[in-house]
């Protein structure tokens, strides 16, 4: 990671990133416990999750927008306004404003779409193919850090200052961003000019996703993963409840030991993608989930730990593998349509998860659901494991194929004559429509 970290441009980015990602993990929590305060209910705290997660139906709206545009001021625009659509914060009072909040939730999350997908196109800009890996490495391994103490953070500063203060800390996170990635140096690459018809440029992303066969593995195997892997969100509430017979804020303890899982993966995801390659080190995040569910199927505190451990490390491999294969698979132009085509089809099954998880939980014993998630994310890990080969490591060159068709020589190379004075004998040259003679002489250089 240290490469990637000497460029000047990426640790720009870099600083930029921090600051907004502190921001964006004190404030999904804070807002949460604030409509709890207000209204006394656990289901509207909720919903204020639910509204941050439904603009994920408007992806790929939003992903033909970013790739309108230039990348970093688009992503400097972005930041602007994400810290705008904080204020109406500052007029919430009473329960009676909780719908504020709702619509400020909602609009942050169209907003942090689209500051995904604009990430993703600058990083593919300004970041070589071979320190994409290095690069997605270590903006997870922050991320995962910043899951360990933002929330605690933001809940801690909520209960000191409020609601209002929060909001204004939060504005600043994202105009520092905005600030700093100011001072990034323009690509030299120009966008595309050819424009399709908006119908055609609207799926663009989705049909890359669905005929590039590395991507298509990739969604496909992950998918699955996560339509069980959601089921640990309600799961882990019952194994503590009834297996380990704790209180429910145990659960932190077990969130924070998965955090530093997540900050060990980010830190080994760069040399796994270089070793396995993307689709491999997708997959191997994936099948690590598996030994973690199943070892929660039996409750004991020590296995607890290591198995959270797991889990947490599967996560930035996961991410890390899929962000720098969407990269280096999607032509320029088209990686805001297809991160963002990506986010919502991953964010789909994982919001069927958690929300079947949450039914099945009271019908079926922990255990066994634990069993079944186990099972399923061994069976996706394998299928993607098996299609590991679709992306070769960066650095590597795949095998060129044969230009000659089987079963025929490849064609002799003229000879040059050894005397310069005598012309190279006539011979037929091929194009695409069969042999031609050129019917003139070819002479040695010279």
């Amino acid at each position: 990671m240290r490469t990637v970290l000497r460029r000047p441009d990426f640790r720009l980015l870099f600083g930029g990133l921090l600051a907004s990602m502190t921001a964006e993990s004190i404030l999904l929590l804070a807002l949460a416990i604030w409509v709890k305060d207000l209204t006394g209910s656990n289901g509207l705290a909720g919903g204020t999750i639910f509204a941050v997660v439904a603009p994920m139906t408007l992806a790929p709206v939003i992903g033909w927008f970013v790739d309108r545009y230039p990348r970093r001021p688009f992503f400097v625009a972005a930041n602007v306004v994400t810290a705008a659509l904080l204020t109406p914060l500052f007029t919430v009072a009473d329960a009676g404003d909780v719908w504020v909040v709702y619509l400020v939730a909602a609009l942050y999350g169209l907003s942090s779409i689209t500051l995904g997908a604009a990430l993703s196109g600058l990083i593919r800009e300004l970041v070589p193919v071979e320190l994409l890996a290095e690069a997605n490495g270590v903006l997870q391994t922050v991320r995962q850090g910043m899951r360990l103490i933002g929330p605690l953070a933001g809940a801690a500063l909520y209960a000191a200052l409020g609601g209002w203060a929060l909001a204004g800390i939060g504005m600043v996170g994202f105009l520092t961003a905005a600030v700093v990635v100011t001072a990034l140096p323009t690509p030299q690459q120009a966008p595309s000019t050819t424009r399709l018809r908006w119908p055609a440029e609207l799926g663009a992303g989705l049909r890359h996703l669905a005929g590039e066969p590395a991507l298509r593995r990739a969604l496909l195997g992950y998918g699955l993963g996560s339509l069980v892997m959601g089921f640990s969100e309600s799961l882990i509430f019952a194994y503590v409840d009834q297996g380990l017979n704790r209180d429910a804020a145990f659960v932190g303890v077990l969130v924070t030991v998965q955090g530093v899982g997540g900050l060990l993966g980010g830190l080994c995801s760069p040399a796994l993608v270089r070793r396995l390659g993307e689709v491999g080190t997708l997959a191997a995040g994936v099948a690590f989930f598996s030994p973690a569910a199943l070892v929660l199927a039996y409750p004991d505190l020590r296995l607890a730990f290591a198995a959270v451990l797991l889990a947490g490390v599967s996560l930035p491999l996961t991410m890390v593998g899929l962000h720098t294969l969407i990269q280096r698979r999607t032509p320029p132009m088209l990686v805001g349509r297809v991160a963002a085509a990506t986010q919502a089809v991953v964010s789909g099954p994982q919001a069927l998860s958690i929300g079947a998880g949450a039914l099945l939980v009271g019908f079926l014993d922990y255990r066994m659901l634990f069993a079944l998630v186990g099972m399923a994310t061994l069976a996706a890990g394998s299928y993607l494991w098996r299609g590991r080969h679709l992306s070769a490591p960066p650095g590597t060159n795949p095998p060129t194929p044969p230009t000659t068709p089987p079963g025929t020589s490849p064609p002799t190379p003229p000879t040059r004559p050894t005397d310069p004075r005598v012309p190279a004998p006539r011979r037929p040259v091929e194009d695409a429509e069969g042999p031609v003679s050129t019917g003139t002489h070819r002479r040695p250089p010279g």
